[in-house]
């Protein structure tokens, strides 16, 4: 796997990406060259041709990417790969072709577009086809035996299995079982899975005790014939893009990489908050009147619903939203808000799902409070719960807390305490790779969030 903006991509993936961005281009291209013939060469260089095909090579990646198309983790299922290769084609051609229709100057000839199209999409068609049919030879995938006998070995061969696109694939051990039900590898001869003819890859070392029970002398002869040796919290940390809380403990953070909250990281990353924040105002105020207006007629109530939510340090603060509930919402105490839940006014629920109720946090940013991405803030009545029920739950007040973050682009709303929990590891995360590119990431992948309204309740 590749590590791009503190975050873990399978290579097969950003190979799939490439060879799709390559098709695109060359599509588009191939279509210039047969339709126009020998002035190809003008028309690509001295009238932007090249340019206009880059931009729809752009186009067509970004809506690739808000419909999952190169996610093999969301669609593994083929018959969902090729009805979005559908969904891409239909809405490729309205764009270019009302593109073209509202501007006729940026048309690279006539027909290109549509005959670019046409290939496009049967090249895809065929791509997609041989590339599964690559991926299914063993070949090009990693051989992975997993060293344990217990629920977290289980947790990490279910992981692997799940993701198909990491290209690993479990060994199993003669006599061992089957990870269905119970299963025992700590009697397993490893050095007999390093012949000349066959070899593992890499050993994922799960066990529950390592203190009596590794086999030290037999990992360290695989490691030294190139064999991968790692610990199953890094491999479950890569794959799942989180700090599994299972198994934690002070000294995996003590000696760990990461955790490095630097003085002059933050105030960069305060700056460009700041920055993004105002302009996403600025761009918003345009339509705040009419949604006041909209609330006015729908509900009756203050507009500006506040709350004190627990910030940077500990530090309790006042959060800023749009009023989504009724107004006697809380009069039985504080409670989560749940799937469908009766308090939230049908408008407020629109808002919700398309995070117009979080415009004002905004405000929030510019004052200091939060940043634009970090945990989202909690309430001190289940702050302190929390932290008695959870492990490290106050690690998340490290940083100031965010309007979107890690969490909330990976992960749905958390309405319990075992949600909180994985949540939480994705907080944890976010907390250890801190860094610039990984907020401009989790920024690009929010407006992907808010478009598929994933994550809100």
């Amino acid at each position: 796997m590749i590590r791009i903006l503190n975050v873990y991509y399978p290579i097969r993936t950003l190979v799939l990406f490439l060879c799709e961005t390559l098709i695109v281009i060359g599509s588009f291209f191939l279509a210039t060259v047969f339709v126009v013939g020998p002035d190809t060469y003008m028309t690509l260089i001295h009238e932007n041709g090249l340019l206009k095909i880059t931009g729809i090579a752009v186009f067509t990646l970004l809506f690739s990417y808000y419909i999952d198309l190169n996610e093999p983790k969301r669609i593994s299922e083929r018959w969902k790969i090729y009805f979005r290769l559908f969904s891409l084609f239909g809405v490729l051609s309205l764009f270019l072709a009302g593109l073209a229709r509202v501007f006729p100057q940026i048309d690279i000839g006539p027909n290109v577009f549509i005959i670019g199209t046409s290939i496009l999409v049967m090249a895809l068609f065929v791509w997609r086809s041989v590339y599964e049919w690559i991926l299914s030879l063993s070949v090009f995938r990693e051989r992975v035996y997993v060293l344990g006998s217990g629920e977290r070995a289980h947790k990490v061969v279910k992981l692997i299995r799940a993701r198909r696109d990491a290209g690993m694939e479990i060994i199993e051990g003669e006599g061992t079982g089957t990870f269905d039900g119970e299963f025992e590898r700590l009697g397993a001869d490893l050095l007999a899975f390093c012949k000349p003819e066959f070899c593992v890859d890499r050993v994922i070392v799960a066990m529950e005790d390592r203190r009596k029970l590794m086999p030290v002398h037999e990992l360290l002869d695989l490691r030294l014939r190139g064999v991968v040796v790692e610990d199953a919290s890094d491999i479950m940390e890569r794959l799942s893009g989180k700090l599994q809380l299972d198994g934690l403990n002070p000294s995996s953070l003590i000696f760990t990489d990461g955790f490095n909250v630097k003085a002059s990281q933050q105030i960069l990353r305060r700056i460009v908050s700041m920055t993004v924040s105002f302009i996403a105002l600025v761009i918003c105020l345009p339509f705040i009147p009419f949604i006041i207006l909209a609330m006015r007629i729908s509900s009756p109530g203050p507009i500006f619903f506040t709350q004190t939510r627990v910030g940077l340090r500990g530090r309790p603060f006042s959060i800023i939203k749009f009023r989504t509930m009724r107004e006697d919402a809380e009069d039985q105490g504080a409670v989560w808000a749940t799937e469908n839940d009766p308090r939230v006014t049908p408008l407020g629920r629109f808002m919700r799902m398309t995070r117009l109720d979080e415009i004002p946090q905004l405000w929030n940013v510019l004052r200091g409070e939060m940043g634009f991405v970090g945990p989202r803030p909690e309430r001190p009545e289940f702050v302190q719960w929390l932290a008695s029920e959870i492990p490290f739950y106050e690690l998340r007040h490290m940083i100031r807390p965010g309007i979107t973050g890690w969490a909330q682009v990976r992960y749905r709303y958390g309405a319990s305490l075992e949600e909180t929990k994985r949540k939480l590891e994705y907080d944890l995360y976010y907390i250890k790779h801190l860094s610039l590119g990984l907020d401009l990431l989790i920024m690009f992948e929010t407006i992907k969030t808010i478009i598929l309204r994933r994550g809100a309740q």
